[in-house]
């Protein structure tokens, strides 16, 4: 139990990362980041030791997100549609421009797409492991990277490969992507 509660605690930032891709509001990713940490500390007797940690963990939080968009569907609007629940976001200094519409642009992706370009673009998740956090083939998360890729190129109406949207862009991207949400 101690090392997995040590890797529990490696794992927060990838997982606070991983949240905001999901809840998009800060305190409601702090509190998934929380939900997810305790059912995984219940149910470590559940987890196969040899097996990915950040995997096993990323899989409850996705699914506990849905099941909270679920009951919230059932009760109907409430906090998370008020828009004054959301905090303000602090102005950035001009340097940051670029980073700053790039987490606009992911953010502005669908959510599946968006969900694997910060997988595997921002956590440098493995294919296989996004497949298995997003419940979905290979190919899937492949196809959606690509759709992905393709959008943000489109978005900053740039020509070339995809692939350099993930590589350079999103990657100095990521700490905006961060800072922006908290």
């Amino acid at each position: 139990m101690p090392t997995e509660r040590s890797e529990f605690v490696t794992l927060i930032p990838a997982l606070r990362a991983f949240a905001r891709t999901l809840s998009r509001d800060a305190y409601d990713a702090d509190d998934l980041v929380q939900e997810t940490l305790m059912k995984g500390i219940a149910n470590i007797n559940r987890f196969q030791p040899g097996t990915n940690m950040k995997s096993w963990l990323f899989t409850i939080m996705r699914n506990t997100f849905y099941t909270r968009i679920k009951m919230a569907n059932r009760e109907g609007p409430g906090l998370l549609d008020c828009a004054s629940s959301r905090p303000a976001i602090a102005a950035s200094q001009e340097w940051s421009l670029r980073s700053q519409e790039m987490a606009r642009a992911i953010e502005a992706l669908p959510d599946d797409q968006r969900q694997v370009i910060v997988l595997i673009g921002v956590l440098g998740t493995s294919y296989d492991d996004a497949a298995s956090i997003c419940g979905c083939a290979i190919g899937t998360i492949k196809s959606r990277l690509s759709r992905a890729r393709h959008q943000l190129l489109g978005t900053f109406g740039e020509k070339g490969s995809g692939d350099a949207v993930t590589t350079s862009a999103i990657s100095a991207a990521a700490l905006q992507f961060d800072e922006a949400r908290v």
